[in-house]
């Protein structure tokens, strides 16, 4: 069987996406018309995971406004207060498209192939080859990784590699940091109800994934990597000794204001909440 072909465009609605607001709110210069290149996905990439934080508070809070391409837009390019893979993975595929690439949007099973495909990542094509982002998967590519069997990626943190797995007609993928399993995708055709039905799972069925019992917030900084959750924050920075401290509600709502999270009175007080009942 052949790689998925890429949906057509407005299936995606990617007339949401505006990529000059997006270059401009991660700080990337746009290339010439039509130069598209290599580097412009590393830079892409990487300052997209350093501006746009993975949060799940809105889930958390059950109160999630959907997945659809224009909420995600005013979400994350106007309001940016970050969101989860299905908000990172069709941001940056619309602007990617936009701008003259070929994407392909893939699905993905978290940590073991037998969980639901409620991950999603993307491809860009270059020159005949197939580059994989992952920018929802919190410590994961800060750039582009070739979609291609035995593929490494040194990061500061550790080695992302991509695995071909078995030999059947549906190719499936490992990216692997170290020797762990982050995810399984695959290359079956995926439509926008896929996304909203993934969305759905995570977001509303109990026992479906820790999105709904426990704050999940991270980001990449200039320094290295921040994940906050309801009762800790752990930092990583690239040489030193990773830094865990347990944190009460209080200070896991700093913790949330510190990476740069917006978040008005009303919404810090049900999160502040929510943290007690979970706590």
């Amino acid at each position: 069987m052949s790689p998925a072909a890429p949906t057509g465009e407005s299936d995606w609605g990617i007339e949401a996406f505006d990529p000059a607001l997006y270059l401009d709110r991660i700080g990337v210069a746009p290339n010439p018309p039509g130069a598209l290149d290599l580097d412009l996905l590393e830079r892409i990439h990487l300052a997209h995971v350093r501006t746009f934080p993975f949060s799940n508070v809105d889930v958390l809070l059950g109160r999630h406004p959907g997945v659809d391409p224009g909420i995600v837009a005013t979400r994350m390019l106007h309001e940016g207060v970050g969101g989860y893979c299905f908000e990172h993975a069709q941001l940056m595929a619309g602007v990617l498209e936009r701008l003259g690439m070929t994407v392909r949007r893939c699905l993905g099973r978290v940590h073991s192939p037998t969980n639901t495909r409620t991950h999603m990542t993307l491809d860009a094509e270059l020159e005949g080859r197939w580059w994989v982002m992952d920018p929802g998967f919190g410590l994961s590519l800060t750039g582009p990784l070739p979609r291609e069997d035995g593929a490494r990626r040194e990061e500061w943190f550790g080695t992302l590699s991509m695995h071909r797995r078995g030999t059947g007609d549906v190719q499936q993928w490992e990216l692997r940091r170290g020797e762990d399993v982050q995810h399984v995708t695959d290359l079956l055709p995926v439509v926008p109800a896929d996304v909203r039905s993934g969305h759905h799972i995570t977001s509303t069925m109990p026992g479906a994934g820790p999105f709904r019992t426990m704050l999940i917030l991270s980001r990449f900084t200039d320094g290295g990597h921040v994940t906050v959750t309801s009762a800790a924050r752990t930092v990583r920075r690239p040489g030193q000794r990773t830094v865990h401290e347990e944190l009460d509600p209080a200070q896991v709502l700093d913790a949330v204001a510190d990476l740069g999270l917006p978040m008005d009175a009303a919404t810090a007080r049900a999160l502040g909440e929510r943290l007690r009942e979970t706590a």
